[in-house]
């Protein structure tokens, strides 16, 4: 029985509202001292140790666990669980990950009421969000404008509001307007301008199975101070995404705009792509790409991290090639 009230569990794809329950907990714990470890970097064991001994430098302690789904193997469970449900109550513990499960044994050490999964939001649920951000900024933006946004940016609200507020710095306003009007040509321009080249331009890339732009995108990416990191998150988000789409086409509803508009995918530019993915990648396989993420996010974060254009390519390139066909 988890007896952690300090224990933590954030998942699921919603990067914006997990980081906002993170803050909050940080909020409450002012002056402790943050670790952050990497599930798959670090061992658990070491972990564990840092856990179980006291902070020389502050009396209270707030550890992040990332990535904790690839924490799977008993004997790591069984150490990790242990640590947590042993904790003292001077010491937090927050286990995040982007999956909607973690195994068993962590998920028991933690209070239900500690648990909680972010969805992506439902599409009603984006477009209001994008409502009130820009209506905060002194702007009013129309269905039409918002449906080039979440075509043109990642669907999770931490990127969101990241692209939205780089919009913001560029849209032109009139002082005597208490609310500006957003128009179509403003947003495809200064987003464009923003970033030419994103997770979903180098999606659409390996969609078509086209390693030569895929590579050149991902260049121009990581030559404009991209994050790798960034962009293996905003694949793994795509290639979920895939899975999605690959499970309608199995149950005959690809064609069911609704069943789409569900899973987020309502742009023709989306459903060409997953249509061109679809055609070179089973369930299977995409779930292979998702595993390559992972790993490639890990080797980014290793010391051989510093080879991270190398490492890129090769992951790239594995990705293309891994297909049903």
């Amino acid at each position: 029985m988890a007896n952690s009230p300090n224990a933590y569990i954030f998942l699921g794809p919603e990067l914006g509202k997990k980081q906002d329950e993170v803050d909050a907990i940080k909020q409450k714990l002012p002056n402790a001292e943050t670790t952050v470890f990497y599930a798959g970097e670090t061992p658990v064991s070491t972990i564990a140790d840092i856990i179980q001994n006291s902070s020389l430098f502050s009396e209270k302690r707030l550890i992040i666990i990332k990535s904790a789904e690839v924490i799977k193997k008993k004997d790591e469970v069984e150490l990790l669980a242990s640590c947590i449900n042993n904790i003292d109550e001077n010491t937090s513990i927050i286990l995040l990950s982007d999956e909607i499960k973690l195994a068993a044994g962590l998920d028991d050490a933690v209070p239900k009421n500690n648990r909680k999964i972010f969805y992506e939001l439902f599409e009603r649920e984006k477009n209001e969000w994008l409502k009130q951000f820009f209506r905060r900024e002194g702007f009013n933006i129309d269905k039409d404008c918002i449906a080039i946004i979440l075509e043109m940016v990642e669907n999770n609200t931490e990127a969101l509001k990241r692209e939205c507020s780089r919009l913001v710095c560029f849209l032109p306003r009139n002082k005597d307007k208490e609310e500006n009007q957003i128009k179509a040509e403003d947003i495809e321009k200064w987003l464009s301008h923003n970033r030419e080249e994103s997770a979903f331009t180098l999606f659409s890339r390996i969609a078509a199975g086209d390693l030569s732009k895929a590579l050149e995108s991902l260049s121009v990416m990581l030559a404009a101070k991209e994050s790798a990191q960034s962009i293996l998150a905003g694949l793994a988000w795509c290639f979920r995404k895939l899975g999605d789409y690959l499970s309608l086409l199995e149950t005959g509803d690809v064609n069911n705009s609704f069943e789409l508009k569900k899973i987020g995918l309502s742009s023709p530019k989306a459903k060409d792509d997953y249509s061109a993915a679809a055609r070179r990648y089973n369930a299977e396989s995409a779930e292979t790409c998702l595993a390559l993420t992972a790993e490639y996010d890990n080797l980014l974060r290793s010391p051989v991290g510093v080879m991270e254009q190398i490492l890129m390519d090769r992951y790239i390139y594995k990705i293309i090639e891994t297909s049903k066909n």
